[in-house]
């Protein structure tokens, strides 16, 4: 029987239209650095790509810098600057921030000093989305841009990290966006790259699928996929739900992303289900994937208020565009009969 992805949020399946531009890309031997015919071509496919992404993200008339991804773009936006920020944040973010801000136990963070804080737009653990406060300093779109209709140009906030892997681009290729005339001194110092704020010579490859994936995406969105996705996540809820009553859903009464679900089952630890669903054909995850392989009790849930057990017991099952009905159903037959039995031995 076919293994069946549920892990879209720690990354997505490559686009047909992101392996089709970056195949082309291939053929393009210039530096974008360089003047002659060569090299402009090379720079063409980047600067297609930039208007791509600020079509699809609403960013009109901003800066878009291209990095490695949204962790580069955090040390980029945030190190150094004393920035306030919430235990649930992404540990690329937190790690620069100062963990103050308070989270009530719907996941809402409350901001005091909007200039001076950096805030997710949508969790990658729990899928709950945040009212962004106006002047905001920096948002984390990583898991909202290509899954909500949301626009950089409205959300309010001076700075925005995207990151091309999380809606069907490659990995390893990602953009601040930010607004035109903001002062963001380079991290990487070299050549002038990129406006002057992040030197060595673009990764066009990977750029050239980042914009053909952000066009896709927003194709999706208009032609309502993600409405689809929605209706499949709440399929799955109610199935697990229907069965489960010792099982706590997270974040259900919330604004969510729409491919989203996170569950516990307190004293049935996340990394033990991961590893049973894995060998029943299942990828899924325990938390967020960015934490070299560690396991461990879900910081976000704790940040919520969830006692330590409840926090160690969550999982997080994340669906795509390819996921199918049949796909949520055989999960939750899988995972319910898993559950039974954990019982049955805990009895």
């Amino acid at each position: 029987m076919k293994r069946i992805y549920l892990d879209h949020n720690a990354t997505t399946l490559l686009r047909p239209e992101a392996r089709a531009a970056m195949i082309a890309a291939m053929d393009v031997a210039g530096n974008p650095s360089s003047v002659h015919a060569e090299g402009r071509a090379a720079k063409a496919l980047i600067e297609k790509a930039r208007a791509q992404i600020a079509s699809a993200f609403g960013a009109d008339g901003a800066d878009i810098v291209f990095t490695s991804g949204s962790t580069e773009g955090a040390a980029l936006t945030l190190a150094g600057r004393g920035m306030q920020g919430a235990e649930i944040e992404h540990d690329a973010v937190r790690v620069w921030t100062d963990g103050s801000l308070p989270v009530s136990k719907s996941g809402q963070v409350t901001v005091a000093r909007p200039e001076e804080s950096a805030l997710q737009l949508a969790n990658s653990e729990t899928g709950i989305v945040q009212t962004l406060p106006e002047g905001l300093a920096v948002t984390d779109a990583t898991q909202a841009f290509g899954k909500l209709p949301v626009a950089f140009n409205w959300l309010g906030a001076r700075m925005a990290l995207i990151s091309a892997h999380k809606l069907g681009g490659p990995k390893g290729v990602g953009a601040v966006v930010m607004k035109r005339g903001t002062d963001l001194a380079a991290a990487i110092k070299g050549g002038g790259q990129e406006m002057g704020r992040r030197s060595g010579t673009e990764n066009v490859i990977g750029i050239a699928g980042f914009g053909a994936a952000a066009e896709a995406a927003a194709r999706d969105l208009a032609n309502g996929v993600w409405e689809k996705v929605a209706e499949l996540r709440n399929i799955l809820e109610n199935a697990l739900e229907a069965s489960s009553k010792a099982t706590i859903f997270v974040g259900k009464d919330q604004r969510r992303l729409p491919n989203t679900l996170c569950f516990a089952t307190p004293g049935w630890k996340g990394e033990t289900q991961v590893m049973q669903m894995d060998l029943a054909g299942f990828a899924i995850s325990a938390g967020s994937a960015c934490s070299s392989g560690k396991v461990r009790a879900s910081a976000v849930l704790t940040a919520m208020g969830y006692d330590e057990q409840t926090a160690a017991s969550a999982i997080r099952v994340s669906l795509g565009p390819e996921t199918t009905e049949e796909d949520v159903l055989r999960f939750a037959e899988a995972w319910l009969e898993k559950e039974k039995k954990y019982h049955a031995r805990a009895a």
